[in-house]
Order: C-alpha cells, then sequence, then structure tokens
C-alpha cells in the first residue's frame, strides 16, 4: 500500500511539475519569443500576465465544475489539454493562437493543481496528510526554479523549438503515467454545488483567504524585483545572481520537505502559522539593513529560499484547514488567492521602488506580512483563543 500511495504521489509531483513548468518556462525565452512572433517584449508578456489571470479567475469556477467527476478521467483530460496546448504551441506561427494556446489550459490549470493536493492529502492519515501535499508541492517548487533556466538553456544550446517540445514532453510523460499507474479515482462522498458554496459563507475561510492574498504578495512582490535589488543595491554581477535564485530556488524545495513535517503536528502547525510572517519580516529587515553586504546577503537568501519554500504549503494548509468538509473547492480559492497576491505584490512593490527606490522594495513585503498576520490573528482569536491556551499556561 505504501508502495502504491508513494507512487502515486510522484505522479502527481510530476504532474503538477508538468504544469507549472509550462506557465513558468516562458519566462527564460520571451524574448526569443517575442523575435519569433515579431511583437515587442512587452507583448510577449502576455503569454504569462494572461495565463496567471486565467489562473486566478478559473480558480474556484472549474474547481468546482470538475468536483464530482472521477479525479482521474478529470487529470487525463488536463494533461491531455496541456499537451495539445504546448503542441501548438510549437508549431504556430500565429501569436493569438499562441496566447489561445497558453490562456486555454490556463483555465483548466487550478483544476489538475487543486485535484492532485486533495488526492495526495486522501492518500494518507490525517496527521500524514500535510506530509504528502507537501511532496506534491515539491513539484511546484521545481517547475519555478528549474522551468527558466531549463527552458532559457535547451532554447540557447539547441533551439526554441526543442525548448517549448520539453514542456509538452513532460506533460506528455505524466499522461501517461497518469493512464497506466492511477488508478481509478470516483468521488466517493460528492457535495453538491450549493453545499460546496456554503463554506463561501464562513468568516474563517474570507480571513484565510486575505492572509494567503497577504502572504503571497510579500513573498513575490518581494522575489519579483530580487534579481534588480541583488544587481544594483548588493552589486552583484548577473552570473552571481543567477547562480543564488538558483540556490534560493533548491533551498525552496528544502522548505517544502521542513513544512511538511511541521503541519503534521497540529500544536506545532499553530503555531507555525502565527510565527511566519513574523519570521519573514525578520529576513525582509536583514536584507534591507545588509543589502549593500555580499556575503551576508548570500547566507540570508538561504534561509529566506527555506521559508520561500514553507509558504505554498502554510498557505495551502491555512484554507484547506477552513473548509477540510470541501477540499477540492478550498483548493481552488488556495490557487486563486495566491495568483491575486502575486500580481497585486509585483504592482505594490513597483509602485514603492518607482516613488523611492529599489533599496525600499522590502518595506513593500513587509505591508504586506503585517496585513497577513492581522487577517492569521483574526481568525485565531474568532476560534475561541484557537492559540491562546488559557488552561495550558501559554500564549502564542
Amino acid at each position: 500500500m505504501a508502495e502504491k500511495n508513494g507512487l502515486l504521489i510522484f505522479i502527481l509531483t510530476v504532474g503538477v511539475f508538468g504544469i507549472i513548468n509550462t506557465e513558468m518556462g516562458v519566462l527564460g525565452i520571451l524574448p526569443l519569443l517575442a523575435e519569433k512572433f515579431s511583437v515587442s517584449i512587452a507583448q510577449a508578456g502576455l503569454l504569462v500576465s494572461l495565463f496567471a489571470l486565467a489562473v486566478a479567475i478559473a480558480g474556484p469556477v472549474m474547481t468546482l465544475l470538475f468536483s464530482g467527476i472521477d479525479r482521474k478521467k478529470v487529470m487525463l483530460l488536463v494533461l491531455g489539454i496541456f499537451v495539445l496546448g504546448n503542441i501548438t504551441a510549437v508549431f504556430t506561427d500565429n501569436f493569438t493562437l499562441m496566447l489561445l494556446a497558453r490562456v486555454v489550459p490556463a483555465i483548466f490549470h487550478p483544476v489538475y493543481c487543486s485535484l492532485a493536493f486533495s488526492v495526495a492529502a486522501a492518500s494518507a492519515s490525517t496527521e500524514a496528510a500535510p506530509k504528502a501535499v507537501a511532496k506534491v508541492i515539491v513539484g511546484v517548487s521545481a517547475g519555478m526554479v528549474l522551468g527558466v533556466p531549463v527552458s532559457s538553456f535547451i532554447a540557447s544550446n539547441f533551439s526554441l523549438t526543442a525548448a517549448m517540445s520539453g514542456f509538452a514532453l513532460v506533460n506528455a510523460v505524466a499522461l501517461i503515467a497518469t493512464w497506466f499507474f492511477i488508478p481509478s479515482l470516483p468521488v466517493t462522498a460528492r457535495l453538491s454545488y450549493g453545499q460546496q458554496l456554503q463554506v463561501l459563507k464562513k468568516p474563517d475561510l474570507w480571513l484565510s483567504i486575505a492572509a494567503v492574498v497577504f502572504m503571497n504578495g510579500a513573498v513575490f512582490g518581494v522575489f519579483g524585483y530580487f534579481s534588480g535589488y541583488l544587481t544594483s543595491i548588493t552589486g552583484f554581477s548577473w552570473n552571481a545572481v543567477s547562480l543564488i535564485l538558483l540556490v534560493y530556488g533548491l533551498m525552496n524545495i528544502a522548505g517544502n520537505f521542513l513544512a511538511g513535517r511541521l503541519l503534521s503536528s497540529g500544536a506545532v502547525a499553530e503555531r507555525l502559522v502565527v510565527i511566519f510572517p513574523a519570521a519573514l519580516g525578520i529576513v525582509y529587515a536583514a536584507f534591507f539593513w545588509g543589502g549593500s553586504l555580499a556575503l551576508p546577503m548570500a547566507v540570508i537568501t538561504l534561509l529566506w529560499g527555506v521559508l520561500g519554500g514553507m509558504n505554498a504549503n502554510i498557505n495551502q494548509y491555512w484554507i484547506s484547514t477552513a473548509a477540510p468538509e470541501a477540499a477540492d473547492f478550498a483548493n481552488g480559492l488556495f490557487l486563486t488567492a495566491a495568483n491575486l497576491g502575486t500580481a497585486l505584490g509585483s504592482v505594490v512593490c513597483g509602485m514603492v521602488i518607482a516613488r523611492i527606490g529599489m533599496r525600499y522594495v522590502m518595506w513593500g513585503g513587509v505591508a504586506f506580512l503585517v496585513l497577513c498576520w492581522a487577517m492569521i490573528i483574526a481568525r485565531v482569536y474568532r476560534n475561541d483563543g484557537y492559540f491562546y491556551q488559557r488552561r495550558n499556561g501559554y500564549f502564542l
């Protein structure tokens, strides 16, 4: 049984990696795509921004629509759409068709990812569920870390076609593995659409969604401009920045596993959620005060990488525990909140840079962290001192 569950989670991880790789890998070849389609870099950027917007909008709607269908069939459908979309992207010379080949799969992106989290959690005991989910989230981190440099490497050393074909290949591998090795996964206790929508009446869920929006705003608002910070403030070369970002990504994966372990313990998980924004805030303050010092910045980035990896696990845990009775729908809401937070963080931190300079981008992230912490505490104290245990004599 353990071997079957291990294979199931591995296939889910590969599937999530393929989907995130399709989303993020394009960043590594945007200039080449702009050249191929004879458009500006800004126009080529629509291949990324429209993808993310489609994910954010489709998150709760699509997961709700597919919630009652055999999960294996749904995963095969989504992976098939991604394979077809990637193949279309390889061969088309029409930019509009290229956009459609990106946006249509993006609409189904949250369906696969939310199911992957739910199926992984259901394959383990309640206590071990966060560990199982953490292993699948490794696919998210790997897709974000490896997608850009790998696609860029393949395109520069082979061809743009080869890089684009790589996206299709990974999704095809996940499709074949799902077809042959994942058993039928019928929904045994289906909730009606109305029953699932009932969770939207829960204040805890809305507080959790707000917390995730602000947390992702804090993480990705800063990360989006971090390479510029390292070059302009710290004075690193672009080669050094590439190495640091790769190490950051590897630390993300380590953070995934660490968060999975910590979230598997109820008491520890509760404390971790409350402490996390403060810990990240300390790291951002350290970046601000030590921004011009190369060695401290390199070391602090390692710690930030671990925390950045824990972020996705904590966010998924926080929303899923607010609506455990509608797990797939809750995961769709998590994906929407995460993408909205990423977009909001990029805009706000960009405004901070424009008004007072790159050095102060960290304080844009800190502002989001304060808002996130306020939402977490609001949920905590709604639940009769969820973390405030008078009888045990501690406060956290």
